[in-house]
């Protein structure tokens, strides 16, 4: 199966990207194909509509993000929890990815993918802190949003890049549970689109 794994963040010490990585490197374990996506190496402009002339479809990454979310079997994200919501990266991502340009006659990317959330927060009771941007997907784009996610905070990390025992079990049951979802909705019949 194929699978999508970006991380949002643009911090250079990004907890939610080393949970990106160490997915990644499961599903590859695991034998499937995966694009890994991180926004501090491969930026995306910011989302202003402009069809030609510059605007952000224009952007060279800008096909990369929308052809590996498009073609996935399922996306996970990594995003960092600030003022109790996803970071900015996470939702300009969404903005750019999930618009359509008429002129190339894009479709929206996140149209019914399994999405599974790495969140990264610096607060306990930040755990749901990702939930209005979740429900966003399911709404607008009909995403399968994984009921099992991470929420994680420094104190779950043994060392950089390293997870304490609890973080290490939470994620690779969360991966395990996100390649189950994927491949009980592969081979749909159907396709949502914009209905509103």
């Amino acid at each position: 199966m194929k699978f999508t794994v970006i991380a949002t963040s643009l911090d250079p010490e990004s907890r939610s990207a080393w949970m990106c990585a160490l997915a990644a490197h499961q599903l590859t374990a695991l034998g499937h194909d995966v694009t890994f996506l991180d926004l501090r190496t491969a930026p995306l402009p910011p989302f202003d509509n402009v069809q030609g002339h510059g605007g952000c479809y224009e952007h060279p990454n800008f096909s990369v993000y929308h052809r590996a979310i498009r073609e996935a079997d399922g996306v996970l994200l990594g995003v960092p929890v600030y003022n109790w919501g996803v970071g900015s990266g996470a939702k300009a991502l969404v903005e750019l990815t999930g618009s359509s340009d008429e002129t190339r006659g894009l479709h929206g990317a996140w149209f019914d993918q399994p999405v599974t959330f790495l969140v990264s927060g610096g607060l306990d009771h930040g755990y749901l802190s990702h939930g209005a941007f979740a429900l966003g997907l399911m709404f607008d784009f009909k995403c399968v949003i994984n009921p099992h996610f991470v929420y994680a905070t420094s104190a779950h990390w043994d060392a950089p890049e390293v997870p304490g025992r609890w973080l290490a079990a939470r994620l690779g049951r969360t991966v395990e549970r996100a390649v189950d979802l994927s491949e009980r909705l592969k081979g749909r019949p159907y396709q949502s689109f914009w209905e509103i």
